[in-house]
């Protein structure tokens, strides 16, 4: 069967999205500490939106098309990104928070020793297939798709500010850091639309994942995971 575009776009999303669900299922029916539930929940979740985003490739045009960073590109992609992982940390304040988070702990509580596989993965996943995922999704979809549902037919750069703004906020919804996550979806957002070249803000995403990535290890801050 072949998918429309909307529809390639929307399913590694959508399978991300469903493994929240489950998590928060789990949490309700307070099943949360079963340890084979609890280890490989997001390991399972990162290898099947891996294997539907390899799958789907190539009707990513977006990013198929477009592989070539110019060095002002490259430049304001790496800039972005550090600044949004600055002000996510230090916004973790509660009137810029949406719920609580428990956050990912991959230290084994039988042993007390850090699980590298499982620490490795969840880095893997939070640099490589979420950005992907959700830049797919978010930028190269559905900013566009408000503003025309032919979306792929629509410049990057005449994204309107409505779209921009729904995107933005749904964007951050998904996260319990909600300003934090506005911030980082409003600079996303404007990267792709100056750029025109989803590889930007996948850049500026990767980067903000993977040091927040490397400053949770450090600093066992595990509620940012």
């Amino acid at each position: 069967m072949k998918l429309t575009p909307s529809l390639c776009r929307i399913l590694p999303f959508a399978i991300y999205i469903g493994f929240l669900v489950v998590g928060s299922a789990l949490k309700f029916f307070n099943l949360q500490n079963l340890p084979l539930l609890e280890s490989w929940l997001y390991p399972a979740k990162i290898l099947i939106i891996m294997v539907s985003l390899i799958w789907l490739w190539w009707n990513f045009i977006e990013l198929t098309n477009s592989f070539r960073l110019t060095l002002n590109d490259f430049g304001n992609g790496i800039f972005v990104g550090i600044i949004v992982f600055v002000v996510w940390i230090n916004l973790d304040k509660s009137w810029a928070t949406f719920g609580t988070s428990a956050g990912y702990n991959p230290i084994d509580p039988a042993t007390h020793q850090m699980n590298w596989a499982l620490a490795t993965i969840r880095i893997f996943g939070a640099s490589i297939a979420v950005p992907l995922m959700e830049e797919l999704f978010w930028r190269s979809f559905f900013m566009r798709w408000i503003t025309n549902h032919k979306f792929l037919e629509l410049d990057p750069g005449k994204v309107g500010l409505w779209a921009f703004s729904v995107t933005a906020i749904l964007f951050a919804s998904e996260h319990n850091l909600f300003v934090a996550g506005l911030i980082a979806g409003v600079a996303y957002n404007r990267l792709y639309i100056r750029s025109r070249n989803l590889w930007v803000p996948i850049m500026a995403h990767s980067v903000t994942n993977s040091l927040l990535g490397l400053w949770v290890l450090t600093t066992h801050n595990w509620q940012f995971w």
